[in-house]
């Protein structure tokens, strides 16, 4: 029983005895102007209860000043000397509950007090007969009483113990949490420099066209660079300590990410990804669009790390509330199923369909784990649905605010015309497909109101096209490559063709067909439909403009030169103008002796960190009226970072392994009202 349930009994308690001695004092004839005061001190006690504006210690303290005159004056009376014993034990329990031995003492005092004052005579009334079964009763009482009180200094005892070993473990508690802090930081700071240098340095490789040898050790480290976050964001999900980076963000590029990372996936040739994306999805949305990229990763990486025939279907979609949205992502696939054990234990983390050391399916378990951590942490919730051998749908829905609320893809002007999807049913050794493609067709019409008709078969499209107004027929590979010769000539047409295919195929030259990379989803669809053959970028990326900071001064801080050299070569294809110092104190003597627009500034370094280096660079600015923009460029990227950087004072963060598009989108908003270019102009 907590302590705000405790003063409510005794509050109780002590009016119930007030009333019952107040009954008492005029059936008995007691003092007269005792019940006035009774009832006024009765009042007071609710009036300080109800108000709760005078401290606890001193609240509880005229509470029990108040039991002790009750029973005093009680306890006084010859007709109430072994009364008093019940009296004093029932408040002995009650107020036991405030955790003071002084009051227990305070009452068997009292209690024998009273009783003293009974045995001299001084209470009044008849005096006491004392013959054997009086003894016995006085006896009895007193010993009843000391008992009580015995056991209520135990259990008082026993509490405060416990109250106290809970403080201690609490406080162990923080300390580990505390630790685990320092650990996770340095553990990221440590494996994600080494992993930075090895991507960066890939990168330039790559540049220089040395060979397939750097793509691979590319690949391996960005592998290692997510499973490293993953491992962190386990451990934060475990302990409940997710943090929440909130920014608004484009519907469609989470989709986009989704595409992207299937299209680099070793089963991409032997699977089919069927995107099926809400049109009226909210054009932008704010949210965590960090978690929400890694959540969609998990459910990918997993759907196609348990599906080896068939494919994976993909619906992203919004529900209107009150607050904005609720954003729904589905993900289906054809793969080999979980069974109730199985999705059981996905919530405790580590699950892995096959734990044998020659299983086929790579990754560390914690995909699933991660999902339902996110999703919870912001509000959403997860479900399951499974069946083995047939396969597994995993639904999240999580709350996202509102920026823009034009649907995420919509035609330009009126469509009066028709569309074709032309696809074979019986293509598909897998049925579950046929069924991913209709949805995803269905949806898309009712999305953007475009009369799309299927044509399983070359007649049914000439037939369709006498019947009505035809501009556009989509397909797939298999049906172009069938009849190529036909579509061909119908591409020469009024209508545009288009055809789905793998990375690696190939047109006629002169073709008019238009060709677009699978797999077929919305966005493509409608910027075909919207610009006609001369479409460009229908393979699915948004494709913006890379910013130059062409002129701008950066001086880049890092213990490490290797981090150095990563950054330098990658800064410089911005045509920024780089220098770099190894410790804070050399970037603060630098900033000193030159004029700088940014500094990117490395965390953990011997001597003075980053943070301590900051704040000494914005003072020395500040003092001689100078603007700088520091910028966080470190590995120590747990949950929670970038929060801390920017309370600290920093303008920006990034964390390494350097993330082009994180780059570009702090540094552009950071030199916002600077002259910053964009690729390809000579200004």
């Amino acid at each position: 029983m907590n302590q705000k349930n405790n003063e409510k009994l005794i509050v109780m308690v002590v009016s119930l005895g007030s009333v019952g001695l107040i009954v008492e004092n005029i059936q008995l004839g007691w003092e007269f102007w005792v019940p006035f005061v009774i009832f006024a001190a009765l009042v007071a006690i609710w009036a300080v209860n109800l108000s709760e504006k005078v401290d606890d210690d001193v609240r509880k303290l005229f509470y029990f000043a108040m039991a002790l005159l009750l029973l005093f004056y009680h306890g006084i009376h010859s007709t109430s000397f072994f009364d008093a014993a019940l009296a004093t034990v029932l408040v002995m329990v009650t107020y036991s509950g405030l955790n003071k031995i002084y009051m227990m003492n305070a009452l068997l005092l009292e209690f024998f007090a009273v009783w003293m004052i009974q045995f001299v005579g001084l209470a009044g009334g008849e005096p006491l007969v004392y013959d054997r079964l009086t003894v016995y009763r006085i006896l009895l009482h007193a010993a009843i009483v000391v008992l009580v009180y015995l056991i209520t200094v135990r259990f008082i005892q026993n509490r405060l113990e416990s109250e106290e070993e809970a403080r201690i473990n609490a406080g162990r508690i923080a300390a580990n949490d505390n630790s685990m802090e320092d650990f996770l930081s340095n553990i990221s700071h440590e494996l994600r420099t080494p992993v930075n240098v090895v991507n960066g340095m890939s990168d330039l490789l790559i540049k220089r066209g040395v060979g397939k040898e750097a793509d691979a050790i590319r690949q391996a480290g960005v592998r290692l660079a997510y499973q490293i976050e993953d491992i962190q964001d386990y451990t934060e999900c475990k302990r409940q300590k997710v943090f929440l980076e909130e920014d608004n963000y484009m519907s469609i590029s989470l989709i986009n990410d989704v595409v992207t990372s299937f299209r680099m996936s070793d089963k991409a040739g032997e699977l089919e990804l069927v995107v099926d994306l809400n049109p009226r999805t909210p054009a932008m949305m704010k949210g965590d669009i960090k978690k929400l990229h890694k959540i969609f990763r998990h459910l990918l990486e997993n759907a196609v790390k348990f599906t080896r025939v068939g494919g994976i279907h993909v619906k992203m979609f919004a529900e209107k509330t009150d607050y904005g949205v609720n954003l729904c992502i589905e993900m289906t696939d054809t793969g080999i199923g979980m069974d109730r054990n199985a999705i059981r234990s996905v919530t405790e983390g580590m699950y892995q369909e096959n734990k044998k050391r020659n299983r086929s399916s790579g990754g560390i378990g914690l995909g699933l784990f991660i999902v339902y951590g996110f999703a919870h942490r912001m509000g959403g919730f997860v479900k399951i649905e499974s069946e083995k051998k047939v396969g597994t749908t995993v639904r999240v829905t999580i709350p996202q605010k509102v920026v823009d609320p034009f649907p995420c893809l919509a035609l330009d002007g009126s469509f009066d015309s028709t569309v074709l999807f032309h696809v074979k049913p019986d293509k598909y050794k897998v049925p579950r497909l046929r069924d991913f493609y209709r949805s995803m067709a269905a949806n898309l019409a009712m999305g953007v109101h475009v009369p799309l008709y299927p044509a399983e078969t070359v007649y049914e499209v000439e037939r369709l096209r006498e019947k009505l107004n035809v501009t556009h027929v989509f397909m797939g590979q298999e049906e172009y490559e069938e009849n190529r010769g036909y579509f061909e000539e119908l591409a020469k047409e009024d209508i545009v063709l288009v055809v789905s295919a793998a990375q690696d195929f190939r047109l006629p030259e002169n073709s008019k067909v238009v060709l677009m990379p699978k797999p077929l989803y919305a966005y493509p669809v409608i910027k075909i439909i919207n610009e006609g053959r001369d479409a460009r970028d229908v393979d699915g990326n948004v494709h913006t403009e890379k910013p130059v900071f062409r002129g701008v001064k950066a001086l880049i801080v890092d213990d490490e030169p290797m981090n150095l050299v990563v950054a330098t070569s990658l800064f410089r294809d911005y045509e920024m103008v780089i220098e770099t110092a190894g410790s804070g104190r050399e970037a603060i003597r630098k900033f000193r002796e030159k004029d700088y627009d940014l500094i990117f500034m490395d965390h953990m370094m011997p001597e003075m960190d980053g943070v301590e280096a900051m704040k000494l660079i914005k003072a020395d600015a500040s003092e001689n009226g100078r603007k700088i923009s520091v910028i966080a460029l470190t590995a120590n990227a747990v949950s929670g970072a970038r929060e801390m950087f920017i309370r600290e004072g920093f303008d920006g963060f990034i964390a390494k392994p350097i993330n082009i598009a994180d780059f570009e989108r702090v540094v552009s908003r950071v030199l916002e009202g600077h002259s910053v270019g964009k690729g390809g102009d000579k200004r």
